[in-house]
């Protein structure tokens, strides 16, 4: 289906409200004719559709926009009938929007129920509880091994050793590894800036993946002056390595004028910077901090294997099984005539861990706008498809998945999975085609659920609320530099489903005056009355 304008609708519309010419057996009595001036006004009175089309135009008119792009397709699915369009078929920088299509090609192509899988491989023999090799383990990208999808991102990694145990592992002669190179490539998107590349949401993905790519490190401030810097690193205090070069003091302007040397300060004063010492791996934390104060920062790890492996260790650790460096093989022995009768033969899987399903790791995606499950999910969509899990591969799938959906080929650039890609380019016309078509798979609500919903939750909780999109709403965001986005579905007033993208780019006004427009037009939608049947 290619939406376009049609004045048969409209033409619909209007007729609605007119009198049947035709005879009924019970006529209705007939007001008294109108005189001609106010049956001409009558008669002129526009439809709802194009009272929101002037209101629409206004917005974007107006002066603060003078040097923006704006991109909207507003279309009523059902009807096939476009509503409002204002350069639609134009690129523009889509930011998160990207989401929309990477996480609606992985339904397709993978669908809702669709798990990750990590697998643990034993190098070795298990004899009377003793791995004699190392533990490999095999990731495809798992995202769920994180604060924000488990509450605690250590609890998976119990389960992991609690199932060992089960399994008869209660030593591990050998080391704890990284196995197949899953997702081949760099772990960075393509066109990242460089100078987001310290903040979590800039963190890089590999086939193990563990918390987001970040750790929390909470920093105190010692009791006094010169008091040593005090650092804790969550959730697994075993990586990464942090280095305090911070100082504690007093804000340099806490001395006020006349106040006799006395302090005042906030216990959130600091300025506190954390960077990597490339040569040593090792996480720099430098700047001060107040007094008795305590903060925090996100910090990306170095490596995000080590991560994952660190994180592991630790619980294995803590589940009672013992791990054992390679250089201590000898000490240990290895399974021979007079030992018990070997429980793994050499290379064998001994458990294959599975993630929760796809619907739950979009809505982990999708609500907070999480930039390294989109990333994964690109990647994963190249593995499973191609073999290869890298991201030209996962890029050449959702190409053919849109071409598919009859999206137009110069419709999109796609470089990454995110959005952070400032070579990304979409079109208000494929984000709505997308939109479209998705409502025709068996995992639409999967999608449609994940999506922030206005004044309720995600990136839009704070947005829209006491209006009639509060609840209503269900859209993604996007915003990097310059390009502020939103896109989904709307049910107007008198239920029809509608589906609506309004994409700025290059505006010099703030960003609130961005979102001021694309949240009117959602609450326009939301208050709609179209009439015609209800789908």
């Amino acid at each position: 289906m290619k939406v376009s304008r049609t004045p048969a609708l409209l033409a619909g519309l209007a007729a609605l409200g007119c009198a049947s010419h035709g005879t009924h057996p019970n006529p209705a009595p007939q007001p008294a004719a109108l005189p001609a001036s106010q049956m001409a006004t009558s008669a002129a009175a526009p439809s709802p559709v194009a009272v929101l089309r002037t209101t629409i135009d206004s917005l974007v008119a107006d002066s603060v926009f003078r040097n923006a792009n704006w991109g909207i397709l507003i279309v009523d699915p059902d009807h096939g009938d476009t509503l409002y369009s204002h350069n639609a078929g134009k690129l523009f920088m889509p930011a998160s929007n990207m989401k929309v299509i990477t996480g609606s090609v992985a339904l397709a192509q993978l669908g809702a129920d669709f798990r990750f899988r990590t697998t643990f491989v034993a190098t070795g023999p298990v004899c009377d509880g003793t791995l004699h090799g190392d533990l490999l383990v095999d990731g495809r990208g798992d995202p769920s091994e994180s604060d924000a999808m488990r509450g605690d991102a250590l609890a998976p990694m119990r389960d992991i050793a609690d199932s060992l145990r089960a399994h008869g592992i209660d030593r591990v002669m050998g080391q704890v590894l990284a196995g197949d190179d899953a997702f081949p490539g760099p772990t960075l998107g393509y066109g990242w800036s460089w100078d987001d590349l310290d903040a979590s949401y800039s963190a890089g993905v590999d086939e193990l993946y563990f918390n987001e790519g970040a750790a929390r490190v909470v920093i105190h401030g010692g009791r006094k002056p010169g008091a040593p810097v005090s650092v804790s690193v969550l959730p697994t205090s075993r990586y990464p390595t942090v280095r305090v070069e911070a100082i504690t003091q007093y804000p340099p302007e806490s001395l006020a004028a006349g106040s006799g040397g006395r302090h005042r300060f906030s216990h959130t004063d600091g300025e506190l910077r954390a960077s990597l010492d490339t040569l040593s791996g090792t996480v720099v934390l430098t700047g001060w901090i107040a007094p008795d104060a305590v903060d925090s920062l996100d910090v990306v790890y170095p490596n995000e294997n080590t991560a994952y492996l660190q994180a592991l260790d630790g619980a294995l650790v803590e589940r009672g099984v013992a791990l054992r460096d390679v250089k201590d093989r000898r000490k240990l022995g290895t399974c021979g005539p007079r030992t018990a009768h070997a429980t793994a033969p050499v290379a064998d899987t001994i458990l294959t861990y599975r993630s929760p399903p796809l619907r739950d790791v979009l809505r982990a995606m999708a609500k907070p706008s999480q930039n390294q499950i989109a990333e994964i999910l690109l990647r994963t969509l190249g593995l499973e498809r191609t073999g290869s899990g890298s991201p030209d591969s996962g890029i050449a799938v959702v190409r053919r998945q849109l071409l598919s959906w009859n999206v137009e080929p110069d419709g999109f650039v796609q470089r990454d999975g995110s959005g952070l890609s400032r070579y990304d380019y979409l079109s208000p016309e494929t984000l709505v085609r997308v939109l479209s078509t998705i409502r025709k798979d068996t995992a639409f609500n999967a999608l449609y659920d994940a999506l922030p919903i206005a004044g309720v939750d995600g990136t839009i909780a704070n947005r829209m609320r006491d209006t009639p999109a509060q609840g209503n709403v269900h859209a993604k965001t996007g915003f990097i530099a310059n390009a502020r986005s939103l896109s989904g579905y709307v049910t107007t007033a008198d239920g029809h489903l509608l589906i609506f993208s309004a994409l700025c780019n290059n505006w010099t006004t703030s960003v609130r005056e961005v979102e001021r427009v694309q949240d009117a037009i959602a609450i326009d939608l939301a208050s709609l009355r179209m009439g015609g049947a209800t789908p």
